[in-house]
Order: C-alpha cells, then sequence, then structure tokens
C-alpha cells in the first residue's frame, strides 16, 4: 500500500517540492506520532518552522493531508512522509518515533506552601534531561539544536508567558493562564507523577431542599468529584488538575463553603423569580423542593411584538419574553415569572435578539412605535419577513387587493441635426381601490422596488403592493431609463437602444426615428456601410471597414464607443476613418510619434497640430490635434474650454482609476463624439471599465456606487448572469476583436514557461526575505492594515527570485535565470531568430547587459531615459540589426511595433496578465510573418510560480466584462494572502 501511495505522490508533486521532500527524509525530519491499518500520522520538521507539521497519510484510499494549508498538492512535507514511510516499509523496519529521535519539553510542577512551583525540563532521546532556565529562543537560534526539538504551538505559547523569570508557588492569574495553554500537552507531571489538564472549569453545586416549617433551604457546595485543593484556584480531580470556577464566592481554596441560607415562605416569590435564576446562571442547581417550579434549559428568548391599528398609522410594543406562550418576561433587568417553567437567563442569547430586533426594526423592547404614512409602509413591509411572535389586532393585515398597472409613455420629435429627440414617462394605475382612478409615478414604485420593499405607499395613505413579476422582468430596464432621463424628461442618447429593447419586449410601439438605431440593438453586421474619406490610402481590412461603419454610425448618433480591438489590430486606422475638422486626440507622451505617422500616411489631407512642448498653442485651423495625458492634466482649462467635434482616447487604460486627475479632466471634455481606444480597458477592476465608459457616454452604466452594486460585486462573486447582462449592456457600444478571429492570416503565437532552479546561495537569499517578511506581513493583512507592506515584501521576493543583486545588500554578477536567459537568447539568435527582452526594473536590464556584452550578443535598449525612440526601433527593425532588445515593461508595452522579433522573454513575470500581453503584442501584431514564441522566466518553489496562478484569475475578469467569462477578481487582499501563504 505505501509504494502505491509513495507513486501517487511522486506523480502529483511538482519537481521542486518532490526535490524538497526527498531533502527532508534524508535530513530525518520524519518521525512516527501514530498508526493504523487506515491511517498513518506522521510529524515533519520543516526549516523555519519551530512547531512540526503533521501530516496523515491513508495508504489505503492513496490520499494524504498536511497541516501547512500549502496551495501546492501534495507539499513537500507529504512528500518526506511518504518516502520515509515507504523506506521503514522496504526494509521491514519501524519508523522512528519522535521520543526515540527528538527532544520534548517536559512541564513539572510541584506542591510549593501555599500553591505550585513550576521547573521545566528537556528531555532528550537518550533519557537525559536538561533544564530549561533561559527559554526557547536561545535554543532555536541553534540550528542543530532546534531540529532535534519537537514543540508544539502551546510550548511557543508558555514560553512567551513565562517570559518574566519567577521564584516560588505561581501566582494564581498566571498559573490560570499556564493552564489553559497546556490543555493540549501530554508531558505534564505534579510532584513526578504524570497528569493531565482538563479544559473543564470545577463549580460549585447548588441544591434546594424543602424544610419541615415551610421553608426552602439552598445550599452552595464544592463539587463532590474535587479530591484536593492544590494551590489557589486549582484543583485535582483525580489524575487531572482544573482549573476552579467563582472563586470570588467560594474563595480560592474553597474556604468559603460549604454556604447555607434558610428562606422563609414570605421570600419564596423572590427565591423564584430572582435568586435561583441568578444562581442557575452561574452553578449547577438541583431542585428538590416540591413546592418550587422546575428549571427549563431548554426555553430560549424570543421577541414578541403587538400590533395595534391607529386611525391613521400602526402602534407597535416589542417585548422580550420566555416561551410561547410567555412563561416570563425580560422587564430591563428583572424577570417577571407568569406561568409554567422558569427559563435559565441566557444574556448573550437575549442580547442577540435584542440586536436584531434593532437592526431588522429599529426597536427597543417596551418602547411603543406610532407610525404613519410612508414610514408605516416601510415599518409594514419589514414585519411582513419578521419571524417573531405577532399578537394584536393589526397582526394579520399585511394584504392587499389593490393591483397596479403600468403606463408607457414615449413621444419622439427630431432636433436640429436630425437625431431623433425622445420624452419617456412611466406611471401605475392603481385598480381596486376606493375613491375612484389614482395613479403612482413610476419614479416611486421604482424607488420601492430598489429598496426591496414590496409596498409602495400611496399619497393620502394607505399602501399598494408592487407588481413584482412585472418588475422582476421590466424593473431594471425601467429604472435605467428613469435614471437617463434628463430634467425636461428627455432621454439621454446612450438609453435609446434600451428604450427599443423595452418597447419591443412590452409589444410597445417604438416611437418614429427609433429604428435607425436598430442595428445597434441588432448587431454590427446591419449597420450601414459608411463613407469613407477621400483622402484615404489605406486598403482596409474587413474587419476594419466594419468597425469604421460602428464608428460612424455612433458618431451620426450622437453616441460614444469603446474600441477595444485585440493589440496589433489597428485600432489607429480605424479611429482615423471618422476624424475630421475639430477632433483632439489624447494618447501617452510613447506613442504621440505613431499617430503622428499613422495621421501623415493614412490621412494626409488632414492638417494634423501637436500640442506638445513649452511653447505649446491651440491651432484653429488644425483639422487634429494630438497632445497627452500629462497635457491634458496640466493644461485641463484650456482643452476643456473648447467644444471638440471628436475626442479620442488613445490606452484609454490610462483613465481606469476614474478618481485620478487624467480621468477627471478626460471627463470634462466636451465633445460631440466620444471614443476610448484600449486593447486591456480592464486590468484589474471592473470600475476601470466604468470610467472608460463613463468617459464615452457619461450616466451610461449609472454612478459608481450603483454599478459596484449591481454589477462589479455580484460578478466577482460569481453570480449567475449578471457577467452576461452586463456583456449585452455593453454590446452596442464596445467593439471587441481578438486577432485569432479577424486576422487568421497572423502566424500562430505560443507561450511557454522557462523553469529555472536556483542555486543554494540565490535559494538562500530568497529565503531569508521570505523569513523575514512572510509573518509580520500575514499578521498585517490577516488583521486588515495596509497592503502597501506587503507589496513591498512582495517586490522584494520577485526581485530575490530574478537575481540577488537586486536584493538590498546583497551582491551577485549573474543569476540562475540571467544564464537560462543567455542560454536561451544565444540558442535563438544562432538560429536567425530576433527577440525582445521585457523587465520592470531597470537595474535587472542594467545586469543583464554586461553578460549579453560577454557572450558577444549585440542587443539595442528601449527605456524611459531613451531620447530617439524612433532610432532604436528603426536600428532593431533593419535587417542586420541587433538580434536582442532590452526594453522597460513601462516604456515598451505599448505603441510599438517591433515585428522583426518573433521570440519574446518576460524574465519577471507580473500577476497582471494585460500588461505582459502588451508588452507581447510588440512582436505579435500585423505585419509579423513568423510564428511568435512567448516565454515566461519562473524560478521553482518561488512565489512567481503563485504568481502564475493568479494570472488566471486575472484573465477571468476581461473575459467577465467583454468575453465569455462569469466571474472576475483583481489584487486583492485575499491575493497578497495566496501569494505570501
Amino acid at each position: 500500500m505505501s509504494a502505491a501511495l509513495l507513486d501517487a505522490v511522486r506523480t502529483e508533486a511538482k519537481p521542486g517540492l518532490w526535490a524538497s521532500g526527498v531533502k527532508l527524509a534524508r535530513l530525518g525530519a520524519v518521525v512516527l506520532e501514530s498508526q493504523t491499518a487506515a491511517e498513518v500520522v506522521m510529524r515533519v520538521k520543516a526549516a523555519g518552522r519551530p512547531v512540526a507539521l503533521t501530516v496523515v497519510l491513508y495508504p489505503g484510499d492513496v490520499a494524504w493531508e498536511c497541516s501547512c494549508d500549502g496551495h501546492f498538492d501534495p507539499c513537500e512535507h507529504v512528500c518526506a512522509a511518504a518516502i520515509t514511510l515507504q523506506q521503514a516499509a522496504s526494509h521491514d523496519a519501524p519508523v522512528a518515533t519522535a521520543d526515540s529521535r527528538w527532544s520534548r519539553v517536559v512541564y513539572r510542577f510541584a506542591r510549593d506552601g501555599q500553591g505550585l512551583s513550576l521547573h521545566r525540563v528537556v528531555a532528550h532521546a537518550d533519557g537525559s534531561q536538561t533544564p530549561l532556565e533561559g527559554g526557547l529562543k536561545p535554543l532555536l537560534a541553534q540550528p542543530a539544536t532546534a531540529a532535534r526539538l519537537q514543540l508544539e504551538q502551546c510550548d511557543l505559547q508558555a514560553d512567551r508567558l513565562l517570559e518574566r523569570p519567577h521564584r516560588g508557588p505561581l501566582p494564581a492569574e498566571r498559573l490560570e493562564g499556564l493552564l489553559g495553554l497546556l490543555e493540549p500537552a501530554r508531558n505534564v507531571l505534579l510532584d513526578g507523577a504524570e497528569v493531565a489538564i482538563s479544559s473543564e472549569v470545577v463549580l460549585p453545586r447548588v441544591v434546594v431542599e424543602d424544610l419541615g416549617d415551610g421553608a426552602l433551604q439552598v445550599t452552595i457546595a464544592r463539587d463532590p468529584r474535587l479530591t484536593e485543593v492544590v494551590s489557589p484556584g486549582v484543583g485535582l480531580c483525580g489524575d487531572s488538575l482544573c482549573r476552579l470556577g467563582e472563586t470570588a464566592l467560594t474563595g480560592t481554596r474553597l474556604e468559603n463553603l460549604p454556604s447555607v441560607r434558610r428562606y422563609p415562605a414570605a421570600q419564596l416569590g423572590e427565591l423564584t423569580g430572582t435568586v435561583l435564576p441568578e444562581l442557575a446562571k452561574r452553578f449547577p442547581v438541583e431542585v428538590k423542593s416540591r413546592r418550587l417550579p422546575r428549571f427549563d434549559r431548554a426555553l430560549k428568548p424570543r421577541i414578541m411584538l403587538e400590533l395595534n391599528k391607529l386611525e391613521s398609522g400602526l402602534s407597535v410594543l416589542p417585548t422580550l419574553v420566555y416561551g410561547s406562550p410567555p412563561h416570563v418576561r425580560i422587564d430591563g433587568a428583572r424577570m417577571v415569572y407568569l406561568r409554567g417553567t422558569v427559563p435559565i437567563r441566557d444574556e448573550a442569547a437575549e442580547r442577540h435578539q435584542l440586536q436584531v430586533l434593532r437592526d431588522q426594526l429599529d426597536l427597543l423592547p417596551g418602547r411603543r412605535l406610532t407610525v404613519q404614512g410612508p414610514d408605516m409602509v416601510r415599518l409594514a413591509d419589514r414585519l411582513k419577513a419578521w419571524r417573531g411572535g405577532l399578537t394584536g389586532d393589526a397582526a394579520g393585515t399585511f394584504s392587499s387587493n389593490l393591483k397596479l398597472t403600468p403606463r408607457l409613455e414615449v413621444r419622439s420629435h427630431p432636433t436640429e441635426g436630425g437625431r431623433p429627440a425622445v420624452d419617456f414617462g412611466l406611471d401605475f394605475q392603481l385598480e381596486g381601490g376606493e375613491g375612484g382612478a389614482r395613479t403612482v409615478s413610476g419614479q416611486a414604485v421604482i424607488d420601492a422596488w430598489r429598496d426591496g420593499l414590496s409596498l409602495v405607499p400611496l399619497d393620502g395613505g394607505g399602501w399598494a403592493p408592487l407588481p413584482m413579476g412585472w418588475l422582476a422582468r421590466h424593473g431594471q430596464k425601467v429604472a435605467d431609463l428613469l435614471a437617463a432621463r434628463k430634467e425636461n424628461g428627455q432621454l439621454e442618447n446612450h438609453a435609446l437602444p434600451e428604450l427599443g429593447a423595452l418597447c419591443q419586449s412590452l409589444e410597445y410601439p417604438a416611437p418614429p426615428g427609433l429604428d435607425r438605431l436598430a442595428p445597434l440593438v441588432q448587431g454590427f453586421e446591419q449597420l450601414p456601410a459608411a463613407p469613407l474619406p477621400n483622402d484615404l490610402t489605406a486598403q482596409l481590412r474587413p474587419y476594419q471597414r466594419q468597425g469604421v461603419d460602428w464608428l460612424h454610425f455612433l458618431k451620426q448618433a450622437g453616441l460614444g464607443g469603446v474600441l477595444a480591438d485585440d493589440m496589433g489590430l489597428g485600432k489607429t486606422l480605424q479611429a482615423a476613418c471618422v476624424l475630421g475638422p475639430g477632433s483632439l486626440v489624447v494618447c501617452p507622451t510613447s506613442v504621440l510619434p505613431n499617430w503622428q505617422a499613422e495621421l501623415a500616411r493614412f490621412r494626409p489631407g488632414l492638417r494634423v497640430s501637436t500640442y506638445h512642448g513649452p511653447s505649446r498653442a491651440l491651432d484653429d485651423a488644425a483639422d487634429v490635434t494630438l497632445t497627452t495625458y500629462a497635457l491634458l492634466r496640466l493644461d485641463v482649462g484650456v482643452l476643456v474650454a473648447r467644444r471638440w467635434n471628436a475626442v479620442v482616447l488613445d490606452e484609454a487604460q490610462a483613465i481606469k482609476n476614474p478618481d485620478s486627475q487624467a480621468a477627471r479632466a478626460a471627463f470634462a471634455l466636451q465633445a460631440d463624439f466620444k471614443l476610448a481606444m484600449s486593447g486591456t480597458p480592464v486590468e484589474n477592476r471592473l470600475d476601470e471599465l466604468w470610467s472608460v465608459m463613463h468617459f464615452a457616454n457619461p450616466g451610461f452604466l449609472g454612478g459608481r456606487g450603483d454599478f459596484d452594486t449591481r454589477w462589479a460585486e455580484p460578478i466577482a462573486e460569481g453570480r449567475e448572469g449578471v457577467a452576461a447582462g452586463l456583456r449585452q449592456k455593453l454590446k452596442p457600444f464596445v467593439l471587441r476583436r481578438l486577432k485569432s478571429f479577424v486576422a487568421p492570416e497572423l502566424p500562430p503565437r505560443s507561450e511557454s514557461v522557462l523553469h529555472v532552479t536556483l542555486e543554494e546561495r540565490e535559494r538562500a537569499v530568497y529565503d531569508t526575505v521570505l523569513a523575514a517578511t512572510r509573518a509580520d506581513v500575514m499578521r498585517l493583512l490577516e488583521g486588515g492594515g495596509s497592503v502597501l507592506k506587503a507589496l513591498e515584501a512582495l517586490l522584494r521576493l520577485r526581485q530575490a527570485a530574478c537575481h540577488s543583486a537586486l536584493v538590498p545588500g546583497q551582491q551577485a554578477t549573474s543569476s540562475s535565470k540571467v544564464r537560462a536567459l543567455l542560454d536561451a537568447l544565444g540558442t535563438a539568435a544562432a538560429d536567425g531568430h530576433k527577440a525582445l527582452v521585457f523587465s520592470q526594473w531597470t537595474k535587472l536590464l542594467d545586469l543583464i547587459e554586461p553578460e549579453l556584452t560577454a557572450a558577444g550578443l549585440p542587443f539595442e535598449r528601449l527605456d524611459g531615459s531613451t531620447a530617439d525612440r524612433g532610432a532604436v526601433v528603426a536600428r532593431f527593425q533593419a535587417e542586420g540589426g541587433a538580434p536582442v532588445m532590452l526594453i522597460s515593461l513601462k516604456a515598451g508595452g505599448t505603441g510599438l511595433n517591433l515585428t522583426a522579433a518573433d521570440h519574446v522573454f518576460l524574465v519577471d513575470p507580473w500577476w497582471n496578465p494585460a500588461v505582459e500581453a502588451q508588452a507581447a503584442d510588440r512582436a505579435h501584431r500585423i505585419g509579423q510573418t513568423r510564428p511568435v514564441n512567448i516565454y515566461r522566466l519562473v524560478s521553482q518553489g518561488t512565489v512567481e510560480e503563485k504568481i502564475l496562478q493568479l494570472q488566471a484569475q486575472k484573465r477571468a475578469l476581461f473575459e467577465a466584462a467583454l468575453g465569455e467569462g462569469g466571474s472576475a477578481g483583481s489584487l486583492t487582499r485575499d491575493d497578497l494572502l495566496q501569494l505570501f501563504a
């Protein structure tokens, strides 16, 4: 059986983890704790962990588990345990136990005058013992000693409690805390004899008996199981040390017991309603009297609501009671006996009931509340869901025979530009009521529905049930349309397609002129062909032609859009086809020369002005003005003062943070047509999409809070159908095509991982960085602290995985990853390939440069300090150019065409796959004729492996909004916990 288990573990284990498991087994880090035919429990001493981990193997089921809670299954500890078990089986020898191999801490308690003293010793495997006088820290600081020391978590906790030395008997408070910690310990002695530590707190017993004269006697006595009080607050029950409870009453050595009190017949009520219930909360009570009601621990507190009708309102009185019907009523701190058995008061449960009452109804027990009008409706609606008891003459009145029927009003009229302007209105006809025809505004119904109510208040008093079925089908569309109305009742242009969809679903005739927008709803294939500019010099591909038709359609309809084509499909060319006089293009500084060149090449008839440099000024005669996001922030007043015919944001992910200065400036731009272009409009969080769309069509996705509640949070939770609903809503205004579908002539693109094994010295540096930060970061994150420290620690770990010289205080001339990169680059160059090498750190590029020179590999370099980017790109693209280009990810991730390269190396993988994709698409774009190979260099057994797992989650984010996925995520606190786990 153990052989089959070992084979399964080896098959499923990652190579690096298997190698670590072999090393642990060879070091003798595994011992046997217990063994049965069904399971084998083993302990594994792992480096950096003072407490041995517990591994459970199930040979019969070929299964395993480990207490390390690692993200890899099997982990190195399971590997080590399986190897050790199989080696013992193959040699027909038992597995070593902890007692035969490791040392352990023994706790020797002794009676010392009026209390207990404690001496700790370390018991060794050879039977010898060493006094533990300086605590565990000096032992753990010695690697050889720590490796032979078996500790449990309780040993570490007890060591912290005993940091301050103490002579003589332990103080009661410290002794009580120590006994609580040592409950799981198996190596505790009292005067040389083994004892257990009981988790039970031993309490006195209360007995109530009848006396002959009609009185009652209440006796408080010690628990009969208690054989001896060995220290203040500590007793011995058989062979177990236990803590004594309620010592303030009994005395720390039970010197106040027994306690006897006589209650005459006249005090029977006080005894029943106050004394015994209070005693029963603290002690076990045995009632031997035949004249007292029995105590009933099964009775639980509940809230009873008394509801009464008023002439124009509702009266509510909550009461806290036990039992149904009530046995007792709780008035503040007093219990009023009503009938039957007497409950044992559960104050925690009472507080919970009171909290529920406050949270759900905002009421307090014993206080009558009177409500009228809308407040009465809201309270009535909440009372319908109340699960507690209801009494009174209004308890069953939350129903109505009234019915609301929707009435839609849609009118269309032309504007000066010929576009349809539509007025939208909605109200509900009240049927079944008294007093003639009445109506309820659509906004009131939608507000009540969105507030989660099932009733809507009526003018003049009363309420009516909401048409929940109708609202479930159409309520969200109506809410969006009402939100998209201007003050004059006219709809924003971006809401017209949704109005058309509502009219169709209600079989309501669409207003004249609205049919012009039908292609947006029906699909891009139905769009009419747009006239192409006379000066256009390019031959458009079919998908580009479709994109131009879509852009022209939006522009004519006064709508904005997001062109989200895959990188390298010619978004610039498509946008250029709809630019005319009065156009503004905002782009990153690095892309500005590309726009100049593309417009000069494809639209030579346009007069292009660049708003850039210290002497910049707007050219009124220019058709197209080019500027940058930096200048948009700086000169927002100048650019916002003019109303543009069209505004284009290229690489629009630059405004992904809606609170940034760039985003706020972009939102303020005035234009008849707004276009956002980005291959990655969503990188980390869905509110980035909100920001981009808010620029293109303000108000289309509602406010940020509404967007989070309606879309972002449900999608992050994986709620079914929400992502599909968002994609359907976005469909008319977002055009997204993938290279694999619209550019099949592009050569294939393959992605692989080059696994790198760190050398021993590099591994030591990495492990040191991890050990120095992991515990603090995990504690900080789990406690809800700032993620900045975690991000800083993550940066150090990633750098240590790439090159030790990146870690402060470390020196190294090379690294395993750089050597692996040089080998791959040498092979690629020898076979006639060119390669791009991306890193986020220019310092890492600095370390790669001399190794390229030593290997005789010519190279170009492009980073933020490069002055003439065009010349560097031209040299590399030339036929005889260098075979390698080093690029910083920030400087070269966008706006570059580097199709001379067909190999891309990502030296330091990043958690955001969109950033990596932008870099890789510098080579895999139109114009590339050779297959493109993308390699991620990943150091085994490091945080980089976990980053690859996180990338898969990030890809789901983009797909949820624009693809076919159904869930999303971002770099959250949980992500960081996963990376450091």
